[in-house]
């Protein structure tokens, strides 16, 4: 009784499983293995940023004089952009600047002392005491003069600290402080851009990372200039994957000597690692696990059937891969991220009629 009791179990699971409805798919939740161009290359995407900027901050304490910029002004580097007032500190320069002349009259004057010592010593007319005195006077007097300038030097330097000067060629990004303001050390007056170069950061993986170098050619399309291609070149790549990703930072570069770009658009930089060749392709949103568990789902009549896949060079601008095994062209895979169970039974809905013209 118990063995027809389980036989009769299974019969309607069996019934249950044949009568449960299939899963509807849209058109758009499958694609087709087709033969297409592909050329091999890696993908970033993200904000252009300049290649160089540089904050500007403040090396002493005092109030903001002759600020003459403001953002977007076109400096130069070596320009004054502002002045710190700062009384205190031009005032011990300038006492540095005395004692520095005061210490040369004294060593001028131990000069001439040690000579007349000298000469009235060779003509037996001093000793040999007060001739070592004269020449120990002289020494004195040089010392004094080098912690004179040493002090000098060091004063002359905080001085220039008073002046802001831009530290390179580019445009005022940022500005950060008014005209009679007070600030402290540290604190920031304007930040300068150079844009003449673009940089676009991102990270890719590190099979991908193997085949980019510095140097090679680089494709940028940019959201606010569509239909249009810019050229670049890989600037670094770095030599280490990041511990947490496992991903491998790639920068490229763009030039923009004309300034016709702005950085903080949005772009897209493709390496091209490979040129054209035909091959058997399939969306890379079709492609599911890792490593040697990659498989697609593939639609086998009205059933779903997993097929482990071998992959080849990928192409992410046009958002496909090269399948070396696995499928055949014409297979249908499920590009929808939605679960469907291998062995489901599935329907794909047909694509709607275009809606009739007016008229019609």
């Amino acid at each position: 009784a118990c063995g027809g009791g389980g036989e009769a179990k299974e019969a309607e699971a069996a019934t249950g499983a044949a009568a449960a409805p299939a899963l509807e798919l849209a058109p758009g939740d499958v694609a087709e293995a087709a033969l297409a161009p592909l050329a091999a290359g890696v993908a970033l995407t993200g904000s252009l940023e300049p290649y160089r900027v540089v904050e500007v901050k403040a090396q002493v304490p005092g109030v903001v004089a002759g600020l003459a910029v403001d953002r977007g002004s076109a400096v130069r580097q070596g320009q004054t952009l502002a002045r710190i007032e700062a009384q205190g500190i031009q005032s011990q320069a300038g006492g540095a600047r005395a004692q520095v002349a005061g210490a040369e009259a004294q060593v001028a004057l131990a000069r001439r002392q040690l000579e007349s010592a000298r000469t009235l010593h060779g003509a037996g007319a001093m000793s040999e005491i007060d001739l070592k005195a004269a020449e120990t006077q002289y020494q004195a007097a040089l010392a004094a003069l080098g912690a004179a300038r040493a002090g000098a030097t060091g004063a002359a330097e905080q001085a220039a600290r008073t002046r802001i000067v831009s530290p390179l060629t580019g445009r005022v990004s940022v500005r950060t402080a008014s005209e009679g303001e007070a600030v402290n050390v540290g604190q920031s007056i304007v930040t300068v851009v150079d844009s003449r170069w673009l940089e676009l950061r991102g990270q890719v993986p590190v099979d991908q990372a193997a085949a980019v170098r510095e140097g090679q050619a680089a494709e940028f399309t940019l959201v606010a200039y569509p239909g249009q291609t810019f050229q670049g070149t890989v600037s670094r790549v770095d030599p280490v994957a990041d511990p947490g990703t496992r991903q491998v930072g790639v920068t490229l570069r763009l030039p923009n000597a004309d300034g016709r770009l702005i950085a903080g658009l949005f772009a897209t930089g493709r390496v091209v690692t490979g040129g054209d060749r035909q091959a058997l392709t399939v969306p890379a949103a079709a492609v599911r696990g890792q490593g040697a568990d990659q498989h697609v789902l593939v639609i086998d009549g009205d059933s779903v059937v997993r097929r482990t896949v071998a992959l080849g060079e990928r192409d992410d601008a046009r958002g496909v891969v090269a399948v070396e095994s696995g499928v055949s062209a014409g297979d249908r895979v499920i590009v929808s991220p939605g679960v469907v169970p291998a062995g489901a039974k599935v329907r794909v809905r047909a694509a709607e009629a275009a809606a009739p013209g007016k008229g019609e």
